[in-house]
């Protein structure tokens, strides 16, 4: 189920040298990891790479192409330029975390949260870049997760009803996890909170350390700042006991 760079380090240097890949390049046979169910998923790899000093845990679904694209162009680079494996773990993760648009919604967010007070730090973008020691970023599925080669969403399938997907969730995401002490965990949308809540309810992880109520930050989800309006107060809540009232 692990998949390791260094199994796919030839693929990657067969690829040409570039920022931007097409999917005809990217979602090949050299990169299909398993497929079944309807779904494929390939390998990407921006997701080796664990902080065990995190303060903060942001979980998301599973990377789209763009993080893929982003993950494996950088991968491709540093080969070029001779970088240790893991450096290029750390640089793939560095590059393609919640990567385009999506990060800066992401912060957008977090701002409205003041999550930045909570860590000591002026603005939460420094997650991102000179405090990033305090950020961990995962997927529920690790890998690129696509449906008729489209990005998966979570709902078509059902994830938690899915055996080629909820095997990653129980056993790669929750190991994840043990590598992580006193980590507040973001899940992005309902989606994600639900698959958490289910593992919280079979004793694999803490139900205290999932932010509950933080909706996805897509562009596609319109209504983001309407749902973070409306959950607001209880996240502010769940903020303070975490981080003041001694609930890690």
């Amino acid at each position: 189920m692990k998949q390791f760079l260094q199994n796919y380090v030839p693929a990657i240097k067969q690829l040409p040298l570039k920022k931007k890949y097409t999917k005809e390049e990217l979602l090949t046979r050299d990169f299909l990891i398993e497929e079944g169910n309807g779904v494929q998923i390939y390998y990407a790899p921006h997701n080796e790479y664990i902080n065990p000093h995190a303060k903060i845990f942001i979980v998301g679904i599973t990377p789209g192409f763009e993080q893929m694209n982003t993950a494996i162009s950088t991968a491709r680079s540093c080969l070029e330029t001779g970088c240790s494996l893991e450096e290029i773990k750390y640089q793939c993760k560095v590059q393609a975390r919640f990567s385009g648009a999506l990060r800066k919604n992401l912060l957008d967010l977090l701002r409205q949260l003041k999550l930045n007070e909570f860590l000591h730090i002026d603005d939460v973008e420094e997650l991102f870049t000179t405090h990033d020691e305090l950020l961990h970023t995962l997927s529920l599925i690790p890998y690129p997760v696509f449906v008729k080669g489209k990005n998966y969403t979570g709902h078509q399938p059902k994830l938690l009803k899915t055996p080629i997907l909820l095997k990653y969730i129980e056993h790669y995401f929750v190991d994840e996890l043990s590598n992580l002490h006193n980590v507040l965990i973001i899940p992005l949308g309902k989606g994600v909170e639900e698959a958490l809540l289910y593992l919280a309810n079979h004793q694999m992880i803490n139900e205290k350390q999932i932010l509950r109520g933080f909706p996805h930050p897509s562009g596609a989800n319109a209504h983001r700042f309407k749902q973070l309006e409306d959950n607001k107060p209880y996240m502010m809540k769940q903020l303070n006991d975490y981080f003041l009232g001694g609930n890690k």
